[in-house]
């Protein structure tokens, strides 16, 4: 039997936040809609990279995993990221999208 990989230990709130997302139950449920509108349109590649953590009054917060997925998102492919999902939605529900280094 193989023993699991451990790689130290991890914030408290990191390791919550993996759960609820993993499990489905995050804080945002009722948001749900707009994370996966969000995820979908931005695509395997930065699946786990720029995770959207908050929405509220039409801005999304999106906690990117490195400086250089942070400046790529804020200067060249966020706003078409946001477009996209605004597409699957049906309309301009994503009027902003805000990015923050993860930590």
């Amino acid at each position: 039997m193989t023993q699991p990989i451990h790689r130290g230990p991890s914030p408290l709130r990191d390791a919550l936040r993996s759960v609820l997302r993993d499990s489905g139950l995050t804080a945002g449920g009722k948001n749900e809609r707009v994370f996966e509108a969000w995820r979908q349109a931005a695509g395997p590649g930065l699946h786990g990279r720029a995770v959207p953590v908050r929405f509220r009054r039409g801005e999304l917060t999106v906690e990117v995993d490195s400086s250089a997925h942070l400046h790529e998102l804020r200067s060249f492919t966020g706003d078409t990221i946001r477009q996209h999902a605004n597409g699957a939605l049906g309309g301009e529900v994503l009027r902003k999208v805000t990015f923050k280094l993860k930590g």
